[in-house]
């Protein structure tokens, strides 16, 4: 137990009413969970508001309401406190409630549409190899060391994080690699933390549903930056010609990578091949597992971080050599009679693009490619046509499909899909609305030597229709129909 006047630390408080020496059981922003003696946060949310279950919570036992707007009736044996933003409120008071953790360790923020999923699961993987107690906190996986704790939103929120960064910390982790979603940054979900540096990897169009515009997305990103303190560094992209943005009013010491133009850590694409790629990163000659343009500025941020870290130059590069990627991210398999098979993540046109020029490169010439792609549901519904559209540009044939429709009708989404694809594209496309006759389909039309995508689902091992999470793993899929070597 806690008292509340050690938790309000550095929160601004526009107006109390009652007591704040008084103990607290438990932070609670859902009122379905609140028990005797909480303190309940009345967030404003994207669905509902919190302040609506106050009086609910009262009832539950709440001790303490945090708000925007005091309720007119109020119970006596209650404490509020009126703060201008309740999410805010949260961050602060989860940091404080759980000792902030994020000050005892390095942590380390990257940002971006696409590559931070990547860029996280390197450097965690680096750094354990450095010998270092390490914790991950990603859209597939959260880490501990060696312990797997189940992700179930790219940056949990303020208190799930404030106790995950607890449990490193008291594991003895000297650092945390996290993933920075720029709906975390709009929600508040990383108020209060001490970042030791933030990466920024790329921008590119996503999640127009929530944030509305490109600018106020972009704002997103940037925000994370500008609260960076003087102590950390931010290490930006600038080949993305959103990158300096990033830097304009970050008071950290700013560093910058590159392939296309001088840069502080830059690299050399030497060559691109399904077994890995060949750089020349910072003038020296390394083979890397990983595969594709996008993975070479991928490596990059992480030999970046880890020199800014201040790691070994020559062990960094001799470790990453030996690294695969994320689960889901060009995670590739070969049949018997030479079918390459690749799961990706990519659903934003532009990692669909990134994915599809890395084949392109690489094929020989006469051998297929063959893309099986949908949209999700319940998202940014303007990248549908677009997404269609890279996938026909970059194919011979194209397999149109359901990602996850959620509360969506699948053959809908096909049919917004299916807008972007020219006269010219209409004779490679087919529309299969069951994902796993798609992803057969494909494997049948392969001949050997043929390239498969499947895009848009990468490590997931579910699909959500109407609102139920049934069993669906692509590459399992792809194993099946594709029985490899090994």
């Amino acid at each position: 137990m806690m008292q509340l006047q050690d938790l309000l630390y550095g929160v601004t408080i526009k107006e109390l009413v009652g007591k704040t020496d008084r103990e607290i059981n438990a932070l609670n922003f859902d009122s379905r969970k609140v028990s005797k003696d909480d303190i309940f946060f009345a967030v404003v949310g994207t669905v509902a508001d919190g302040h609506q279950f106050i009086e609910q919570t009262i009832e539950q036992g709440a001790g303490v309401i945090i708000c925007e707007n005091l309720p007119e009736i109020q119970d006596f044996t209650v404490t509020y406190i009126k703060v201008e933003n309740t999410a805010v409120a949260l961050g602060i008071i989860a940091g404080n409630y759980f000792g902030n953790p994020s000050a005892d360790l390095k942590l380390i923020g990257i940002t971006g549409t696409n590559g931070k999923t990547t860029i996280a699961t390197i450097l965690f993987k680096l750094f354990k190899d450095l010998g270092y107690k390490t914790g991950l906190l990603s859209t597939v996986e959260n880490y501990i060391n060696d312990t797997v704790v189940a992700a179930t939103h790219t940056t949990p929120n303020p208190i799930a994080l404030n106790q995950l960064l607890r449990e490193m910390v008291d594991a003895g982790c000297d650092y945390c690699f996290m993933e920075v979603s720029s709906h975390a940054v709009s929600q508040h979900r990383i108020e209060g933390l001490t970042f030791s540096g933030g990466v920024f990897s790329n921008l590119t169009h996503d999640h127009l549903d929530f944030h509305k515009t490109f600018d106020a997305y972009l704002k997103a990103k940037k925000a994370f930056f500008d609260v960076l303190p003087k102590s950390a560094f931010a290490l930006t992209n600038i080949d993305d010609k959103n990158g300096v943005v990033m830097l304009q009013n970050t008071k950290a010491h700013k560093k910058t990578y590159a392939l296309k133009q001088l840069a502080d850590f830059k690299a050399k694409i030497i060559e691109n091949q399904f077994s890995g790629l060949h750089l020349d990163i910072d003038n020296e000659d390394v083979y890397f597992k990983l595969v594709g343009s996008f993975n070479a500025y991928n490596l990059l941020a992480v030999y970046g971080t880890a020199i800014l870290l201040e790691q070994d130059k020559l062990k960094v590069l001799t470790l990453l050599s030996r690294l695969s990627g994320a689960e889901g991210r060009f995670d590739y398999i070969t049949s018997a009679d030479k079918i390459i098979g690749i799961v990706d993540y990519a659903h934003t046109p532009d990692a669909v693009q990134n994915v599809l020029s890395t084949i392109a490169n690489i094929r020989k010439g006469t051998e297929q490619v063959i893309t099986v792609i949908g949209c999700g549901g319940d998202r940014d519904k303007t990248k549908r046509p677009i997404m269609a559209q890279v996938a026909c540009d970059w194919s011979d044939k194209v397999i149109l499909t359901s990602d996850n429709p959620r509360t969506e009708d699948p053959q809908a989404i096909i049919s917004e899909m299916e807008a972007g694809v020219s006269p010219t594209n209409k004779r490679k496309t087919l529309s299969i609305l069951d994902r796993k006759e798609a992803i057969k389909t494909a494997c049948h039309l392969a001949q050997p030597g043929d390239i498969i995508l499947v895009a848009g689902k990468g490590h997931e091992k579910y699909q959500e229709i109407n609102g139920v999470r049934n069993h669906f793993d692509d590459k399992e899929i792809l194993l099946e129909q594709l029985k490899p070597i090994s």
